[in-house]
């Protein structure tokens, strides 16, 4: 899961301006800490990643009543990391997971929906939701 979100993130020093105009540093990292000209080393970045890890993790075992392996977990971590942990509870993948439906059909029909930026679809969502979904129902990445 930690590889995945690496992956997609990527790693910046400097912050800079996200797809969705959100200030960013690091693998990903958002929050009212980060703003314009901010720069830091490599071990705060990796720092900040624990940090967010530790959060999503536990916003996925609060909200996820359904059993998971360990893949099932890391492709909701690493959703709700990318989303935001608002996103995992109001959304319908939650739901019908926590109804107990099959979840390669929900993996496999609901992460798919999330790959709108400001402007509409981005590659690097579509890519990064069929990564999450493959995760998830095949337990491979890449």
């Amino acid at each position: 899961g930690r590889d995945l979100i690496k992956h997609f993130e990527g790693c910046r020093l400097d912050s800079y301006l996200c797809p969705s105009s959100i200030w960013t540093v690091g693998v990903g990292h958002t929050g009212p800490d980060v703003g314009p000209g901010m720069h830091i080393t490599q071990a705060e970045a990796d720092r900040l990643l624990a940090e967010d890890l530790q959060r999503f993790e536990k916003a996925v075992t609060d909200m996820i009543t359904a059993p998971l392996d360990q893949c099932e977990f890391d492709s909701l971590v690493s959703f709700a990391f990318n989303t935001g942990a608002g996103a995992l509870q109001e959304s319908t993948l939650r739901r019908r997971l926590n109804a107990g439906e099959s979840k390669p059909k929900v993996f496999a029909e609901e992460l798919p929906r999330w790959v709108n930026g400001p402007n509409g679809p981005l590659e690097g969502l579509v890519r990064r939701r069929e990564a999450e979904t493959k995760l998830a129902n095949q337990k491979q990445f890449p």
